[in-house]
C-alpha cells in the first residue's frame, strides 16, 4: 500500500503477478504475517489419511500372513527371524505400520500449533513445523514405496484359503440352508432348533477334538433337510455378493482415471531390501 500510494487495485494486481510468476493459481484471501497454520494442519491431515490407509492394509496383510493365506515378497536369502529360522515374518508390512503410525502422530502437533497462534504474531510454530512437515512427507514417501513393493510382489495361496473356507463355510451357510428347508415345506422353528444342535455338535468336534467340520454330514443325515441341495447351498460364489463387480467397477471408474492422469510420473518397480 505504501509503495503504490494506497492504490488497492495495484496491490491486488501485484499479488496476481507474483502468484502467476511462481506458478500458483491463486492466493489466500486473507493472510497476515504468515499464512494460517491451519494449512499445515490440513496438509498433515492428508498425509495422516494416507498413513491410516497404509497401516490398515499392512495390518490386514500381517493377519492374513499369520493364517498363511498371503505373503509379502521374500528375498532368497532373507532372514525371517534371528531365532527361528523357519519364520517368514512380514517385515515390510511391519515397517509400513511403524512408519505410518509415526506419520499419523505428527498430525496432532500441527493441530495444536494451528490452535494456539496468538493473533498470528507468535513464532512458536517455527521450530515445530520445520520438524513435522518434512518428516511427515519423508515418512509418507517411505510408506508408499514399501506399499508398492509389497503389492507388486504379493504371494497368494488359494489352497490355504480354500481350506479355511471349507472349515467355516458350513456355519456361514446355515441361514441359507434354513430358508431353503422352510421353502421346501419345513417348520422354521423346528428347523432352526435342529441346525442349532447340529452346529454346536460340529463346533465341539472342531474345538475339543481338533477334527474337521462335519456339519454338512450331520445335516445330510437329518431327514428334515432331505429336500435341500446342501452342495448347492454351500457353493462359495454365493457368499461374495457384488465383491468381484465392485472391484472391477472401482478399478475402472476410480483407479484408472488417476493412473491415466499421472501416467508419465508413475514410478517403476521399487526394489526394497530388508
Amino acid at each position: 500500500m505504501e509503495l503504490f500510494h494506497g492504490d488497492h487495485a495495484k496491490v491486488r494486481e501485484l499479488e496476481e503477478l507474483v502468484c502467476r510468476k511462481i506458478g500458483f493459481s491463486a492466493a489466500y484471501a486473507v493472510s497476515g504475517q504468515t499464512y494460517s497454520r491451519k494449512i499445515d494442519s490440513q496438509v498433515l491431515g492428508v498425509l495422516s489419511g494416507v498413513a491410516q490407509s497404509a497401516h490398515k492394509m499392512a495390518t490386514d496383510l500381517r493377519l492374513l500372513a499369520h493364517r498363511k493365506e498371503v505373503e509379502e515378497p521374500f528375498e532368497k536369502d532373507q532372514i525371517g527371524s534371528s531365532a527361528m529360522a523357519y519364520k517368514r515374518n512380514p517385515m515390510r508390512s511391519e515397517r509400513i505400520c511403524s512408519l505410518a503410525r509415526f506419520v499419523s502422530t505428527l498430525e496432532s502437533s500441527a493441530v495444536q500449533t494451528a490452535s494456539v497462534q496468538w493473533l498470528e504474531r507468535t513464532l512458536d510454530d517455527s521450530a515445530n513445523r520445520r520438524l513435522t512437515l518434512p518428516q511427515a512427507f519423508l515418512a509418507a514417501d517411505a510408506v508408499l514405496i514399501l506399499c508398492q513393493n509389497v503389492t507388486a510382489g504379493l504371494l497368494v495361496y488359494p489352497r490355504v484359503i480354500a481350506a479355511h473356507l471349507e472349515a467355516e463355510l458350513p456355519f456361514m451357510a446355515t441361514e441359507n440352508i434354513l430358508m431353503a428347508a422352510v421353502a421346501a415345506g419345513g417348520d422354521r422353528q423346528d428347523l432352526h432348533e435342529r441346525i442349532r444342535r447340529h452346529s454346536h455338535a460340529a463346533a465341539a468336534v472342531v474345538k475339543e477334538q481338533g477334527g474337521p467340520n462335519d456339519l454338512l454330514k450331520r445335516l445330510a443325515a437329518d431327514p428334515a433337510f432331505a429336500k435341500v441341495d446342501l452342495v448347492a447351498m454351500t457353493e462359495p460364489s454365493q457368499f461374495v455378493g457384488r465383491a468381484p463387480q465392485q472391484v472391477d467397477d472401482f478399478i475402472a471408474e476410480v483407479i484408472e482415471p488417476i493412473r491415466a492422469k499421472y501416467a508419465e510420473s508413475l514410478p517403476g518397480d521399487v526394489d526394497v531390501r530388508v
